[in-house]
This record gives C-alpha cells, structure tokens and sequence, in this order.
C-alpha cells in the first residue's frame, strides 16, 4: 500500500539540522560568519542565471539595476520570459488574471537592458572546471558567476494508472491552462492533497460550479502550515461552499479508467468517481544538476548568508536554496515569493562586490474564496496561542507565543496585524497574553507600547 504524504505546498517550510556547515559556518548557537568586505576585483563578465522564475528575474533586474554592465543570460525550460507562481493557482486559474500579468518584466524589458533569454531550454550539467554549462538544445555557455534559480519540482504518485490522461499537477502557467479546459460546470473534480494549492483550487472549481472532492491523508486540512484553529476554520469554509473534505482518507490504491482518469480506488477498495484529478502533495527542491557538479546539497543547494555555494564561482537562489537565517537561528528551505525575490537581491548584491547578507523573517499568504491568509514567522516551538477577532466574522489573527514574545502570526482577513507583526517578530517584542487578545485597544497601539517596552528594555 503506498500512502500520499501531506507535504507543504508553494509556501512550505523545510527546517534542516543545525550542524556545522563548512559553507557558511552557521550553528545553532553560534555567529554565522563575519560579512566579507567588498573587494576591489575585476566585475564578472558574464553570468547565466540557470532556472527562469520569479527568483531567476529578480537577480537580473537587481544586477543591471547595481550597475552590472556585463553578459546575463537567463536559461529557463518553459516558453515563458520569468513569471510568478502563486496566482497560478488563484487568480490565473479563475481566469481573473492574463499571462502578461504574471510576468516579473514584460518581454521588451530584457530586450531594452540587454539581458539574454534562453526560453524552452535547460541547463543540462556544470562544467566547474571550465566555467561552462551545458544546455538541452546542444549549445555551451562559459560563465564567471553562475546562478542556480532551478526551484522545485511536484512530488508524483507512483500508483498504478498514474498514466492515464485527466492527472494533473499543477506547477506552470501551461498546467494550469490545462486543468482550466476541463473547468466545466458540473464536472467531478477530486483533489488530492488539502495544502494551499489543493484547497486554493477547490475554492476556484467550487465557485465555477464543479463538485469537488479533497482527499488527504492528515487529520486535518493544511496540517503542515496552519494550526488547528486555523485548519478547522478552513475546513468549516470549504464545507459551507460545498466542497467534500474527507481527511484521514488514504487514496493509495489506483486510479482506473479508459484513456482517461474516471475513478480513485483507495488501498482499502473505495472508489470515487472523477472526470479529472489534481494532485498536489508536495514538492521537492530542483537539485540534480547541483548535485552532479559535486555541490553540497541537503534539502536543497546549500549557500551561505550571501548566497554563495561551496563553489565560489556558483551562487543559489529561492525556492531550490537551504540557507541560514541569523534572525531565527536556523537553517531554512522556503518555498515564497518573498525569499526568492528577496534572496535573488542578495546573490546580485553579491556578485556586484557589494554584500549584504540576507535575514528576513519569512511571510507566505494564501487566497480562498473572500478570504487572504497571510502569515509572518514560524510558528514552530510556540508555547501559547492568542486569538484576536471574531473567526464567525471572518477577520481575525492568531498570534503564536513562545516564552511571551512573538514569533509568527496568522492574520485572516486582517491586513493591519499581518504588516504590522513583520516588525514586531523582527525586534522579538513580548506581549501579555491577555492584552493582546482584547480587541477594546486598537492593535496599532499595542503595538507601539511592545515596541516601545523593547526598546526601554522592560519586557
């Protein structure tokens, strides 16, 4: 019997062990290592950027906004100039949103700053000694610096009748152009997987009319992101808009049809009739070539606070990068629009002989029906919960506590206490439990009274 693992989706999070690293030095406990002075040497000639998503774009804007006056090219294996992922299963997959949205730059932009794009191609192997990369359509690009934007890639079921048409999993622009032709009204759509992006497109097919069916193998929805509280109320909103959520369901038997995908059988010998499927169970970081040029990977390609590899000549960014974070005092895998637009800034910065090195507290959102869940920090190790507003009124924020300070915070339909947390995490105020939950004092002001108990030290 294969069981499907409920893994974090587009904003999951990897943890990894604190052990001394020898590319970065960092350790629980300990400094990560001294920032290297920017150096006086020759600017790199050329750099490819090898992946072309959101973290690929970022890097080339920043460096020909730096100032780098020398040869990027971006290589990337979809048709598409560098784009975002989280609408895609949002507002691209309602139909809300064009492609040309999506893009970080529209096309004429790499054209006006000269910045070359290798669309429908990959980058095959390394050639550390040479500098050089191989690409699929036979070609070789010699480098100076080198940097892997590779991402992710979704984790498949290995069931029999996998091959069968009407499976999708939804990862590009062109999966979602897929999924979307058979969005008719009526249709039985079974999603497996109740992270973000499963629930995120039962919202989208349930609103156009499908009968939707979650399964997933966790007793409760968005069980690797969200807290129990916040699970159940999602859980609540699905059901009221009709969607069919069997947690605790084990789907691992097969799929059969003819041609076409037309039921799940469960190891168990239920069956649920489907005229199509969407998976989504988790997602991987995008490391081969990393790993067959001899890269230290785990849980990703690791870098430094300054994006660096263990190859000095190679950096790393976004979603495929297991990097330090001094703020929280561990090593991370992020899977976010914030950390790779964030991340690529650094690599350029880097590159460019001007280092900063990057530590940010981490923020993901999701959006399901009226409903925007954004979350900043993480609430792993929390030791108290506060609930502030009125789940039953559909705005309210939980405020995770470890040892009275604050370290993450769900904010559901409630902008304010989401950006206004980012700096409260960021400076490690505390907060009494009983105050912070009593919505009679504006939270804009609890807010400057934390910050200013921080600051005069009486917290």
């Amino acid at each position: 019997m294969i069981h499907i693992m409920s893994l974090m989706t587009l904003a999951g999070i990897w943890p990894v062990s604190g052990r001394y690293n020898a590319v970065s030095g960092f350790h629980y406990g300990l400094k990560s290592r001294e920032k290297p002075q920017a150096r006086q040497t020759k600017m790199p000639e050329a750099v490819v950027i090898a992946g072309a998503g959101h973290a690929a774009g970022q890097t080339a804007v920043s460096l020909r906004k730096g100032g780098f006056e020398g040869d990027i090219t971006i290589v990337g294996d979809e048709p598409y100039p560098p784009y975002q992922r989280p609408p895609l299963s949002k507002k691209f997959l309602s139909g809300e949103m064009e492609m040309e949205r999506l893009l970080v730059r529209q096309e004429k932009y790499y054209t006006d700053h000269d910045v070359g794009l290798r669309l429908s191609t990959t980058v095959e192997a390394i050639s550390r000694d040479e500098q050089t990369v191989a690409l699929s359509d036979g070609d070789t690009l010699g480098y100076d610096k080198l940097v892997l934007a590779t991402g992710t890639y979704p984790v498949r079921l290995d069931l029999p009748g996998s091959e069968l048409d009407g499976i999708f999993y939804l990862r590009s622009a062109d999966d979602v152009i897929r999924i979307r032709e058979s969005f008719t009204s009526g249709k039985r759509l079974v999603i497996i997987g109740a992270g973000y992006i499963g629930l995120e497109v039962a919202a989208v097919a349930v609103t156009h009319g499908l009968k939707v069916t979650v399964l997933e193998i966790a007793d409760r929805v968005m069980s690797r992101v969200a807290s129990p509280l916040v699970s159940d109320f999602f859980e609540k909103v699905h059901r009221e808009a009709g969607v069919d959520i069997r947690c605790g369901a084990d789907p691992g038997g097969e799929f059969r049809g003819t041609g076409s995908v037309e039921r799940i059988v469960s190891s168990t010998g239920n069956e649920i009739e489907a005229d199509f499927v969407v998976v989504g169970v988790g997602i991987r970081p995008a490391v081969s070539i990393a790993e067959a040029a001899g890269l230290e990977c785990d849980n990703g390609v690791v870098v430094d606070e300054y994006c660096n590899t263990s190859d000095p000549r190679i950096l790393a960014v976004g979603d495929c990068t297991n990097h330090p974070n001094s703020l929280l005092g561990r090593r991370l895998r992020l899977e976010s629009v914030h950390n790779a637009q964030e991340q690529a800034k650094t690599a350029a910065a880097t590159i460019l002989g001007k280092p900063v090195a990057y530590a940010q507290i981490p923020w993901f959102w999701s959006d399901q029906y009226d409903l925007k869940l954004q979350t900043v920090g993480l609430s792993a190790g929390h030791d108290q919960t506060v609930v502030r507003g009125d789940p039953d009124k559909r705005s309210f924020a939980v405020f995770y506590l470890r040892q009275g300070k604050l370290i993450s915070v769900d904010a559901i339909n409630s902008p304010l206490e989401f950006m206004l947390s980012k700096k409260l995490i960021t400076q490690g105020v505390s907060f009494d439990p009983e105050i912070l939950g009593d919505t009679g004092t504006p939270f804009k002001e609890l807010a400057a009274a934390a910050i200013a108990a921080r600051a005069s030290g009486s917290d």
